[in-house]
């Protein structure tokens, strides 16, 4: 029957000899993260996110805001005015929902309204800083998206107060009308960002 090691230092003392062992290596070497890998994942985290963002401003602007305007008399949601809106409009706006339809767009901007400023903002975040090496431009890229979810998330609650008030004061409803009208130029500058951040990783791309 074969000694243990503790049993031959018993016996023999400090010369006893006790074998080697050796451990199998902890990292398995065909599973190295190579740069190569976490590039192309990534670049799978930012399609999705895209794909993602894409498909909640058509839930969000395209459908769900658009089916709202049956409860208001084909009136126009306040969030889809990219102009903005006026006293008067909403006057005429809160006169055409009841208190159900209101509810309805609480509702909604505080789903789809919600998920949709913060994937778009963390996307757009990923994708400039994917793309963009230089550190200036890339901080200065990312005030879009960043700026925009602020926006608009403060435009829902901005609305959601002022449609919820019986008489709206001027305040109210400039604070609301502002607060959209960044929020849409917000995003499209933070649309045009994310195709000049593609355009400068293709070139940084090509030339590396």
């Amino acid at each position: 029957m074969a000694k243990t090691p503790a049993q031959r230092i018993k016996k023999h003392g400090a010369k006893a000899v006790v074998p080697e062992h050796s451990l199998p290596p902890v990292i398995n070497p065909t599973t190295q993260r190579t740069p190569q890998k976490a590039q192309s994942n990534s670049k799978l985290i930012v399609i999705a996110g895209v794909v993602a963002s894409l498909f909640l401003f058509w839930y969000l602007h395209l459908l769900t805001l658009d089916q709202m305007t049956q409860l208001s008399g084909g009136r126009a949601m306040p969030d889809s005015l990219v102009g903005g809106f006026s006293q008067d409009y909403v006057a005429q706006l809160r006169a055409a929902m009841d208190e159900s339809a209101r509810g309805q767009l609480n509702y909604v901007h505080k789903t789809a309204g919600t998920l949709f400023p913060l994937i778009f903002g963390f996307s757009w975040l990923l994708l400039i800083g994917t793309n963009v090496a230089r550190k200036s431009w890339r901080w200065a890229m990312w005030a879009a998206p960043l700026l925009f979810a602020v926006a608009h998330l403060w435009s829902n609650v901005a609305i959601d107060s002022m449609l919820a008030a019986e008489n709206p004061d001027a305040g109210s409803v400039a604070l609301a009308s502002s607060l959209t009208v960044a929020s849409w130029v917000l995003f499209f500058v933070s649309l045009a960002c994310g195709v000049v951040a593609v355009f400068l990783g293709r070139r940084s791309g090509k030339t590396s």
